[in-house]
C-alpha cells in the first residue's frame, strides 16, 4: 500500500508526499497527473518526482479531500504504468541559475574590488562558455552576441552591468524554456495511459487480465467509471460514454448494440460488453500518442523559415554593432546593440504557437500530425471530398434485396448468405448488410475461407459453389460476370440514388442488394463556410454514375465533379489538380483513399476511416461531424496569422530597441530588459493560443439536434 502524507494544506490546495514516488521503478508522471485529475472536484494536478510529492488544486470540499487521499493510497507500483529506463520524462527547466544570478546582482556592489571581479567572472562564465561553444560548433548565433555583450561590460570594469545583463539573460532563457516546456506539456497532457487491467470473457467466464494480453476478438467487460482500453464494437449492454478526452464533447454519448467505441473513453453510466477490434499500439489512444510524440520532434516549414530568418537577423545585429563601434568607439553602445536579439521571439514563438494550436485542436476533435499539416491546411485552395463517408454519413441501410432465382434463393436466404460472407470485411456496405441480417434474425450460412480484394469485393465457396460478391466493376473486369440482362432494374435502383452490391454463383448473376446512404445534414452550411474561409474550388469525387454524380454536384454547388472514378484513380485526380497549380486538401475515409491522402498537399481522414487512411492522413478528425473540418481550417488560418503578426511585432519592437541602443539612449541593462520583455510577450501570447469561438461546434451540433427532433416529430 502506498503511504500518503500531507506536507502542506490550504483550503483548496494539498501538497502530498507519496512513498510510491520514491520507488526505484519510475512511475509514469503523465499517468499520475491524468489519473488524479479525473477525480471529481480536482482542478489541477502537478507531480514533482524529485521531491516525491504531488500538488493538487481542488474545490475545498471535505468529501473531495477524502477521495483524493483514498485514490493516492490505492496507487501502487503494480497498478501504475512505469517508465522504462531508456525513456526520459519531460523535465521542467531549472530555476537555480536564475536565483544565483539574481543573488549575485544584489551583492556585487557591496564586495571588495578583488572579490567583485572574481564573483562577476564566475557568475557570467556560463554565458561566456556558451558563446565560445556556439561559435566553434555553429558559427555566429545569438549566444555569441550575448557572450560578447556581457564580456565587453566585464572587461570595461562595469561589473554590475555585466552581472545584471547576465541575470536578465538567464531570466529570459528560463522563461522561454518554461514556456516551451508548458507548450509541450499541453500536448503531452493529451496522452492518456490506458488502465493496467481489464475484465475479459473467455469460455463464458470473466477473468481479470493485463491489458497488454487482450487480443482481437476478446469480449471486454466495462463497468461504471472504467476506461475503455481497446477500440471495438458493442456486442451487449447500454451505457453513457464520456468521449471528452478524444472529441472534446462534454456530454456523454449513448452506446448500444453495434456501436463502435474508442480506447481512452470512460463509461459514466451503464455496462458494456465490447468485442476488441484494435488492441495495443493499434488503438485510437495509442495512435494519438504516436502523433503527439512525432509532433514534438517534427518541424514545419514555418518553423524552419522562422529559424532561417532569425539567423539572418543575428548577422544584421552584428553588422549594426560593427557600424556603431566604427562611428562612436563606444563599447557600451556596442554591448547594448548586441543584446538586441531578433531571433528569440521569431524562433521560439513559432513552435509554441503551433503546439498550442495543436493542443486546442485535439481537445476539439481535430488531431494534427505535426505542425506541417496545420500549415498546409492554411495554404490549401482546393478541397476534394471523396463522397462516401465524408459528404454522406457512411452509414448505409439495406433497402432492397433482389433475387434472380427465387426458387433456390429467397430474399432472406440471399441476404443471410451475403451477411455470412461480408461479416469478415470492415467497410460500410458490409456493416449494413450484416446489421440488416441481424435485425431480421437470419441464420448463418457456412462457407469456406474468403478472398478479399480491397475496395472491390469478396470471393469464397459455399457448398462447393464459387460465390462472388462485390461491385459491378469487380464482377465485369475481374471475373467477366455481366448483369446486362438486369440492366433496367440496375438503372432504376441507381436513379433512386442507391449503392448496389452484386452477387454471383458459379459466375452467373444471382442477385443484387441495394443500400442507401444519407447526405450529412451539416453539409450545405459547412461548404458555405469553407468558401468563406478561402477555398476557391470545392470538388466531389465519386464512383457513382454520371447522372447521379452531376445531380449531387449541382445540388451542393460544387465547382467540379469526378464520377465513375475507380478506387485506384483517386490519387491520379489529386495529382492532376496539383499539376495544374492547385494546393489540394483531400478528405476521405477508406482504405483505397490512402494514396490520395498521401499525394495531396494535406490529407484529412474522417473518424470512421480505415486504419490505413488514418495512418496516412496529415489531419484526423476525431469527431464525426464536418464542422470539425471547419474548425481545423479556422484554427490553421488564425495560427499562421498569429505567427506572421508576431514576426512583424517582434521585428518592429526590436528595431526600435536597437536604434535606441545605437544612439546611446538605452544601456545594456535596459536593452536586455526591453528585448526579453518583447520575447516573453510573444511567447505568452503564443502559449495562450489563437482566439476562436470554441462554442461553434456545440452551436452547430445543437442546431442539428433540433433538426433531427423536428424530423422525428
Amino acid at each position: 500500500m502506498n503511504t500518503v502524507k500531507i506536507i502542506h494544506e490550504l483550503p483548496t490546495r494539498l501538497r502530498l508526499k507519496l512513498s510510491l514516488l520514491a520507488e526505484e521503478q519510475r512511475v509514469d508522471k503523465a499517468y499520475l497527473e491524468m489519473h488524479l485529475s479525473r477525480q471529481v472536484g480536482v482542478r489541477s494536478v502537478r507531480v514533482n518526482l524529485p521531491a516525491c510529492a504531488i500538488v493538487l488544486e481542488y474545490d475545498g470540499q471535505a468529501e473531495t479531500k477524502t477521495k483524493i487521499l483514498d485514490a493516492c493510497e490505492q496507487l501502487s507500483i503494480d497498478n501504475c504504468p512505469t517508465v522504462a529506463a531508456h525513456k526520459k520524462q519531460a523535465k521542467a527547466p531549472d530555476v537555480g541559475g536564475v536565483l544565483w544570478a539574481g543573488l549575485t546582482m544584489l551583492v556585487v556592489p557591496f564586495l571588495s574590488p578583488t572579490l567583485r571581479t572574481a564573483v562577476t567572472y564566475f557568475t557570467i562564465a556560463p554565458t561566456l562558455t556558451k558563446a565560445a561553444t556556439t561559435l566553434v560548433s555553429r558559427g555566429v548565433k545569438v549566444e555569441v552576441l550575448d557572450g560578447v555583450a556581457v564580456g565587453l561590460a566585464a572587461l570595461s570594469g562595469k561589473y554590475f552591468t555585466a552581472v545584471t545583463t547576465h541575470s536578465l539573460l538567464e531570466l529570459g532563457e528560463y522563461l522561454e524554456a518554461k514556456t516551451e516546456y508548458q507548450s509541450d506539456a499541453l500536448l503531452r497532457h493529451l496522452l492518456h495511459p490506458l488502465p493496467s487491467n481489464a475484465w475479459v470473457e473467455r469460455e463464458g467466464v470473466a477473468i481479470e487480465i493485463d491489458c497488454s494480453e487482450i487480443v482481437e476478438g476478446d469480449i471486454v467487460v466495462i463497468g461504471v467509471g472504467d476506461m475503455i482500453p481497446i477500440d471495438g464494437k458493442v456486442v451487449d449492454g447500454l451505457a453513457d460514454v464520456n468521449q471528452a478526452s478524444l472529441t472534446g464533447e462534454t456530454v456523454p454519448v449513448r452506446k448500444e448494440l453495434g456501436d463502435k467505441v474508442m480506447s481512452g473513453t470512460v463509461v459514466e453510466n451503464g455496462r458494456l460488453k465490447i468485442r476488441a477490434m484494435r488492441v495495443g499500439d493499434n488503438t485510437t489512444t495509442a495512435r494519438i500518442g504516436q502523433f503527439i510524440e512525432e509532433s514534438l520532434n517534427k518541424q514545419s516549414d514555418a518553423q524552419c523559415l522562422a529559424e532561417e530568418l532569425a539567423d539572418q537577423r543575428v548577422l544584421y545585429t552584428l553588422g549594426l554593432g560593427g557600424l556603431v563601434f566604427g562611428l562612436t568607439r563606444d563599447w557600451q553602445r556596442v554591448a547594448a546593440v548586441f543584446l538586441v536579439d531578433y531571433a528569440c521571439a521569431v524562433k521560439l514563438g513559432t513552435p509554441v504557437a503551433i503546439k498550442s494550436s495543436m493542443y486546442r485542436g485535439a481537445t476539439h476533435g481535430v488531431l494534427f500530425r505535426g505542425g506541417q499539416g496545420l500549415e498546409n491546411l492554411q495554404q490549401a485552395d482546393t478541397l476534394v471530398f471523396d463522397k462516401t463517408g465524408t459528404l454522406t454519413t457512411g452509414i448505409l441501410e439495406t433497402t432492397d434485396v433482389i433475387s434472380f432465382d427465387k426458387e433456390r434463393w429467397s430474399e432472406d436466404k440471399l441476404l443471410a448468405l451475403a451477411a455470412s460472407v461480408e461479416e469478415h470485411a470492415t467497410h460500410p456496405v458490409a456493416d449494413a448488410v450484416v446489421s440488416s441480417a441481424k435485425q431480421q434474425q437470419l441464420g448463418h450460412i457456412d462457407h469456406e475461407d474468403v478472398d478479399y480484394m480491397v475496395a472491390h469485393g469478396i470471393t469464397t465457396k459455399t457448398n462447393g459453389n464459387q460465390l462472388t460478391i462485390g461491385s459491378l466493376h469487380f464482377m465485369q473486369e475481374h471475373h467477366n460476370i455481366h448483369f446486362d440482362a438486369h440492366k433496367d432494374t440496375i438503372e432504376q435502383l441507381e436513379a433512386d440514388g442507391k449503392t448496389l452490391l452484386y452477387m454471383a454463383l458459379d459466375n452467373e448473376p444471382m442477385g443484387i442488394i441495394a443500400l442507401r446512404d444519407h447526405l450529412r445534414e451539416e453539409v450545405p452550411t459547412v461548404l458555405a463556410r469553407l468558401r468563406e474561409l478561402g477555398f476557391q474550388r470545392l470538388i466531389v469525387l465519386t464512383g457513382d454514375s454520371k447522372d447521379k454524380a452531376i445531380a449531387l454536384s449541382e445540388r451542393l454547388g460544387m465547382d467540379d465533379v469526378f464520377y465513375e472514378c475507380p478506387p485506384e484513380g483517386k490519387a491520379k485526380v489529386v495529382q492532376d489538380l496539383q499539376d495544374k497549380g492547385y494546393k489540394v486538401a483531400f478528405v476521405g475515409d477508406g482504405v483505397n483513399d490512402a494514396p490520395a491522402l498521401i499525394s495531396a498537399h494535406v490529407g484529412v481522414s474522417m473518424p470512421r476511416g480505415a486504419d490505413l487512411a488514418r495512418a496516412t492522413a496529415s489531419i484526423v478528425l476525431l469527431d464525426d461531424h464536418l464542422e470539425a473540418l471547419v474548425y481545423a481550417k479556422e484554427l490553421s488560418d488564425k495560427t499562421i496569422e498569429m505567427i506572421e503578426s508576431h514576426f512583424v511585432i517582434s521585428t518592429a519592437a526590436n528595431s526600435v530597441v536597437a536604434a535606441g541602443a545605437a544612439f546611446g539612449f538605452l544601456s545594456p541593462i535596459a536593452t536586455a530588459l526591453l528585448h526579453n520583455g518583447t520575447t516573453i510577450g510573444v511567447l505568452l501570447n503564443s502559449l495562450a493560443g489563437v482566439s476562436l469561438r470554441q462554442s461553434r461546434l456545440e452551436e452547430w451540433k445543437e442546431k442539428l439536434t433540433h433538426l433531427r427532433e423536428a424530423a422525428q416529430a
